[in-house]
């Protein structure tokens, strides 16, 4: 019976983690395999399981906040004259860009995502 109760309590605590790691929304976790999709065409089966691991990966890396923040700052640099050049020309933001394109290429290069 002691050893049933800390199994039990070993699983728990498993499932526990990995919920904290995976504090995604749903719905990000849909735009996010949506948007791989779209930058990495290939068989639709393939690239929904490569892009789900990417996130996966991700979420298990930094929280959605941070996530969130990193990734607005990423569109915000495509944004061209004058308003993109305010974002583009921010010092402060560089850091977290630096650091979402390396969790991006972490996880595409972990997950079979890209030239190959």
């Amino acid at each position: 019976m002691k050893t049933l109760t800390l199994t039990i309590t070993a699983l728990l605590s498993c499932a526990c983690a990995t919920a904290q790691a995976n504090d995604f929304p749903t719905k990000e976790r849909v735009l996010y395999v949506q948007e791989c999709m779209r930058e990495n065409p290939g068989p639709q089966f393939e690239m929904i399981s490569k892009c789900s691991c990417a996130l996966d990966a991700l979420a298990a890396e930094v929280k959605f906040d941070d996530y969130l923040e990193m990734s607005t700052i990423a569109k915000a640099m495509s944004i061209g004259g004058e308003r993109g050049s305010e974002m583009r020309d921010n010092e402060s933001l560089k850091t977290p860009l630096k650091r979402y394109r390396e969790l991006q290429s972490k996880v595409q290069k972990g997950c079979f995502i890209g030239p190959r």
